[in-house]
Order: structure tokens, then sequence, then C-alpha cells
């Protein structure tokens, strides 16, 4: 039996769309647990714990140095009178005479005219350079990496790197007696953070931090009032492009590989630090902070997947000081498309990788320039793993016929087998008709209208719908990408489909409908973020087949053998080209030192 409330209804509009004349509040019968339910805000909150408040400002205080005292002693003084200026101090980096700091606009002019005062500059915002979409860590440490698997793990980006053909020369989806395939070599991972559940990772995760919550565990998650959010996987999939494990699948698409992907360089050992929060955003002292953990923790290589357009020089100094420590930091142009540089890959001691597609072209997106662009590699369309659960795929099915259908973001994870009601725009609780009941029903719903889809879908909800189709107004956009704006606990499966799929199921309002939104282990992703960990994997194949390699050879090594692409030699768009594992393999153990008699 359905009960009587008043409605306030939403008035938002999506983009180039009019609102529809509408009463303010009316009064529908909706299904009992329903009542109370209600639409938040659609406003997106940054997690970042260092924005400003109260019209501080974050900042990077940069010291002279004082010849007669120590680093420590030096920036403890110096630090002090920070503070007695209102600068309030929330890290410290002694080794580049630096504080980072929340100051006023007062405290800083004071700052800046302390002789003993390098320079104050922003705290800046850095980004990851995606374009979108439990174990304790302790207990998955001793997993031993498996060996076998499948050649169906090895994706495209995969072969066009020459990854397999390191390490499973043959092709039978073993790994090679004694072939380097990242043995002995950490890589530092400073991005979002990972899903400790993944079993691509188990065997590869060696260490964490996380710099944002500021203990051990550098999970792509936030916690707000005790309901846990998992970040976009941001982090989880630039590191298994690098280390991604033989054999070790999750829940796939069906009809892909059921053992998932391998990385580049299946057997390193990956030091994870998390710097950039669940919306994808840090700040420089955090990267900073993850630099010098992971020059302290020995990485070999730092594959950063993150920047700003806007260059630092205290940030910079540290990438300086990784260089000068033996690393190689590798790190993504941008996503902006534009002849500019970003940063940390716009430093000289950083090797700066744009994407390509499958048919080794430019990506439209990839920043570029020739005094920029180190490197590229496959960066459209990559295939790695992500949240686990975190990419959902939706199929509909009617009598054994199936509808291609695309899950709208946010949507509840279920299977519902049901009658299919057609609900039209779904302005109203009412619109579902008489057909709609609260022992449950699947809504058939038109996009349009001017009506947010977490309206649509509310009201359906309301009407007693435990799963939902979305029908598209036009053919341009397939099945659509859309979106219920926000995570909330009573969304039920909800998908989309084209618009000639949308005719045929009004053709069969009626009839028993399978709604199936599965919530899958992997995803597919573009940007110059999932180049990166390519040439990172690379890297790490060329040190482990010679780990006495400097830094600056292992470079060296990555540019002089990449395969040529665009103008001949090193151009604006490709630099030296494309990252080639198996030429780079064979010209470091030309060149590796011999060994001691």
């Amino acid at each position: 039996m359905k009960r009587w409330v008043w409605l306030g209804l939403l008035g938002g509009a999506v983009a180039c769309t009019k609102v529809p004349d509408r009463e303010p509040s009316v009064t529908e019968e909706v299904c009992p647990g329903t009542e109370e339910l209600s639409l938040p805000g659609t406003a997106r909150q940054s997690l970042n714990p260092l924005a400003g408040e109260g019209g501080s400002e974050p900042v990077l205080i940069t010291f002279r140095p004082r010849v007669s005292a120590s680093a420590v002693s030096n920036l403890d003084t110096l630090t002090e009178s920070a503070r007695r200026v209102g600068a309030q101090v929330h890290r410290r980096f002694p080794h580049l005479n630096t504080v980072a700091a929340k100051v006023t606009p007062e405290a800083r002019a004071a700052l800046e005219q302390d002789p003993d005062v390098l320079r104050v500059e922003p705290d800046r915002v850095v980004r990851a350079f995606g374009m979108p979409s439990p174990l304790s860590p302790s207990l998955l440490q001793g997993v031993l990496p498996n060996t076998s698997g499948s050649t169906g793990e090895y994706t495209a980006g995969l072969h066009r790197v020459q990854a397999p053909m390191v390490w499973d020369a043959n092709n039978d989806g073993v790994l090679d007696d004694g072939a380097p395939s990242g043995t002995g070599i950490k890589v530092c991972i400073i991005d979002s953070g990972w899903d400790n559940r993944h079993p691509e990772l188990a065997a590869a995760y060696l260490e964490g931090k996380d710099f944002l919550d500021g203990d051990d565990e550098p999970l792509d998650q936030s916690r707000s009032g005790g309901v846990v959010k998992w970040g976009g996987g941001h982090g989880t999939h630039t590191a298994a492009t690098i280390a991604a494990q033989l054999g070790a699948g999750a829940h796939v698409r069906p009809g892909e590989e059921p053992n998932g992907v391998v990385g580049v360089a299946p057997t390193v050992s990956l030091l994870v630090a998390r710097v950039l929060d669940v919306n994808g955003d840090g700040n420089t002292s955090n990267v900073i902070a993850a630099m010098d953990w992971c020059i302290e923790r020995g990485a070999h290589i730092a594959s950063l997947s993150l920047g700003s357009i806007a260059p630092s020089l205290t940030e910079e100094a540290a990438f300086k000081r990784a260089f000068d420590a033996g690393m190689v930091a590798i790190a993504a142009t941008g996503n902006r498309g534009t002849e500019e540089k970003s940063y940390p890959a716009g430093y000289e001691n950083v090797i700066a990788v744009g994407a390509i597609d499958a048919n080794n072209a430019w990506a439209p997106f990839s920043q570029y320039g020739k005094d920029f662009v180190s490197l590229v590699a496959p960066g459209v369309g990559i295939l790695s793993a992500t949240i686990v659960g975190g990419a959902p795929y939706g199929d509909v099915d009617v009598g054994g016929t199936r509808f291609a259908s695309e899950p709208l973001e946010y949507t509840g994870v279920g299977k519902y087998a049901g009658r299919m009601v057609y609900c039209g725009l779904g302005e109203r609780v009412s619109s579902c008709g008489e057909g709609a009941t609260c022992d449950g029903f699947v809504a058939l719903v038109d996009r349009g209208g001017g009506i947010l889809f977490k309206e649509k879908a509310l009201n359906a909800i309301r009407a007693g719908a435990k799963a939902i189709v979305v029908g598209n107004n036009t053919s341009e956009d397939g099945a659509g990408n859309f979106t219920l704006t926000d995570p909330e606990d009573f969304w039920v499966p909800t998908t989309s489909v084209t618009l000639v799929n949308a005719n045929s199921l009004k053709g069969l309002v009626g009839q028993d409908v399978t709604v199936d939104v599965s919530g899958l282990d992997y995803l597919r992703q573009s940007g110059t973020s999932m180049a990166t960990p390519h040439v990172a994997g690379v890297a790490a194949l060329v040190l482990g087949a010679c780990p006495k390699l400097t830094h600056v050879q292992v470079r060296e090594v990555l540019q002089k053998t990449a395969l040529d692409l665009g103008d001949t030699g090193k151009d604006v768009k490709f630099g030296h080209g494309l990252v080639q594992a198996k030429a780079a393999v064979e010209e470091a153990r030309r060149i590796c030192p011999p060994p001691a008699p």
C-alpha cells in the first residue's frame, strides 16, 4: 500500500534544456520506506585537508641557509620565526630548508619582508592526469608473484612497448627463467593510493604511506561519518599497468580474459604513496614529502601521473635531490592538448611522457613541446585494474534478447527481474502509472524534459522500481554516459540504452525484463596518466637487466632505443618516440659493466 507525502520537486536542469513549468510541490502516493528519501546537493567538495580556511592560503616557505647551523636546527629556529608572524606550519622539509604552512595575507606579507626568507610560493594544487572513472596491507606482504598465467592478459599497450618479448619470448604465458621482469626493483607510485583488495597487486605491494591521512595505509578512499567512499581507482590503474600479476584475475567483463591483465614489469616491488584525494586533487607539499619518502625507502624509480601547469622552485629542488640520490623520476606531460609544460614533467631531471593512440598517432589531449616531451607510450583506452567493483557493467535482457547498455555513475549494483513499466520522462512518482507496484518492477524512463537523472530515479524508486532503464533521446551519443550525480545507498541498478533500443523496449512494455548491473574490477581509461606507467615499467625491466646502470644511463637507454615516430629524430609531439622494452633491455645488457672477477 502506498502512502501520501508532500514532495518538493527539484528545479535543476541539464545543459541547454529548458525546465518545464511544474508546481513547486505536490502530494503523491509513494511506497512505504521511501518517504524520507531525499536528494543531496550537487556541489563537489574537495577532501584536500590543506585547502585554505578563513582567508588563509597554503604556501611553501623556503628559508636562506645558515652555514653555521645544521639543516634541522636551522629550520627549527626559522620555523619559530614564521610561527611568530602567524604561519600555521604543518610539514617540514629540512633537506630543502622549507616548511609547508597556511598563512593569512598579513602573515605572508611579513614573511616576504623577512631577510631570512628566500621565497614564499603557493602550495599549489596538483591533479591526476587521467581522463574520466578488506585486508590490511601488512597481511599482503610476503605473497609471492605468480610466474604463469595466460597470454590473454597481454594488453595491446603491453605488446606495443614490447614487454612480453622481454620476459615471455616464446609467448606461452609463463615468465622465462632468468629474464628480467622487475624482480629486485622498487617503483614508487605517487598517486591516489590503491585498493588493497585487488588480487592483481597483492604480491607487488611492499610498503605504503598516506600523506593525506598521515598513516601507513595508502588506501584510495575517504571516511566521513563512518561511511567509506572509494575513489576513482587512478592509483590502482597506474600501479597495475606496471605490476599486475600473471594469473591473478578478478571480476572481468563477460567475454574478456578471466585472468585480467598483466603489468609491464610483473615482479617489481611497489612503494605506494598517496598524495591525491578521492577527487584526484592534492598539494605540492604532499608530492615533495612523498619524494622524500621514496628516497628514504630506496626507490629506484618514481612514477607520477599528476601535476600542475605552474612550476614550483621548491618542488623542482625536491626532484633535483631525488636525481642526486640516483632515482629515475618519470611523470605525465598533462592532458590539455597544448604546447605547454606541466610540472613535475617539465623539470630537467624528470622524464616527461606523452600519450599516443592505438595507431601510434599523437593523442589530441597530450601536452607537447620539443624541449619538453622525452618519450611517448600508449595512453588511449588502456585496460588495467581499478577499485574492486568500481567499473559497472550493465546488461538488459528480455526473453533472451540482450540490449547493450551503460550503467549510470553511482548506480546500485545487483540483478533484478520483473515486469517492465513505462514511466515517460519520470518527472513524478505517478509517471509510472497504474502498472507500478510496491512489490517491484523495472522502470523504463526517457531521457530529457529538463529533469536530472537522479530525480527521475528517485521518483521511480518511490513508485516501487527495483531497477531502472533510461532510454536515450538522441542517437549521437549511443547509450550515453550519464550520472546519478551523488552516491546514495538507496540507488537501484540503473543503466541506459541507445535511442534505437529504447524504442524497441517500449514495444516490450509489460514483459519480464532482467537488469543486471555488475561491478567489474577492470577499467579502460585514457590520459597521459596511463602512458606514464608504461615507461616506468620498461625502466624497471632495464634496471632488472642491468642493476648497475645509473639513472642517467637508464634515461639514455630508453631514449636511444625508442621507436621513432613523427618527424625524424626528437620532435615536438613524440619526443624520442615510443618506448621499446626489448630494444632497451638489449642495449642495457650491451653496455652493462662486466661482473667483478
